[in-house]
């Protein structure tokens, strides 16, 4: 007679795979992006993000397009050799300043002693990714870590498409905390949890009609049944 080698407990759990976004979910960077964008307008004449809520309801990709929103010359000013390499200089200056999340190491854990398999996709420039990872100590935390060829972060959905080539019969939920984040989950075929406590408001991330929480730890009830 043929046993199953797989563990009850394993073929009993709804997903096979966490997929983690990285900025704004693993890393509490949002007031990083605040003063790097916020020194970019004021050099240039223009009205800076009065808040973390006006930065939440504005913040949008793809970043070109959210540059044009608040008064950057994406045209004049070429986005891919000026406008991003001079955010991330700006960025880079103070994200070491920039936590991860304190829930992440115990839920990467728990997640791990369940049996799923976790990864990170991301829309950083996955050199830069690795460093932000490694200097915090995480990225034995993750199986994968996906990070995009390039800094210009005009969205994560191709690399989302060759995770799942790599993972055809995965079952898989995203975490996330962008409406971007969801339409990613949706390229894949994954189910989305998404987190208001990143860069997108609560009110965004509730359009688009999966689970919003307010903290990662609520995001274990959907993870693990």
């Amino acid at each position: 007679m043929l046993r199953c080698r797989t563990p009850l407990y394993k073929l009993m759990m709804k997903y096979t795979h966490v997929i983690w976004d990285f900025n704004g979910t693993v890393l509490d960077d949002v007031a990083i992006g605040i003063r790097a964008i916020n020194t970019m307008l004021t050099q240039r004449g223009l009205v800076p993000i009065a808040d973390v809520e006006q930065y939440r309801a504005v913040f949008d990709f793809p970043v070109k397009e959210y540059y044009r929103s608040l008064g950057l010359d994406v045209e004049n000013e070429d986005f891919d050799t000026v406008l991003a390499p001079e955010w991330v200089r700006l960025y880079r200056a103070h994200d070491a300043n920039a936590p991860l999340y304190p829930a992440v190491a115990s839920m990467t854990a728990t997640l791990r002693a369940a049996g799923l398999s976790q990864s990170i996709l991301s829309a950083t420039e996955r050199n830069m990714l690795h460093a932000q990872l490694e200097a915090r100590g995480a990225t034995g935390w993750f199986d994968e870590i996906w990070g995009n060829d390039s800094i210009h972060a005009y969205g994560k959905e191709g690399l989302a498409a060759a995770w799942r080539a790599a993972h055809p019969s995965a079952r898989a939920v995203l975490i996330g905390d962008t409406t971007h984040d969801h339409a990613v989950a949706r390229v894949i075929g994954a189910d989305c949890i998404l987190v208001a406590a990143g860069h997108h408001s609560a009110e965004r991330l509730g359009a688009c009609g999966v689970p919003v929480v307010d903290a990662l730890t609520d995001c274990l009830p959907f993870l693990l049944n």
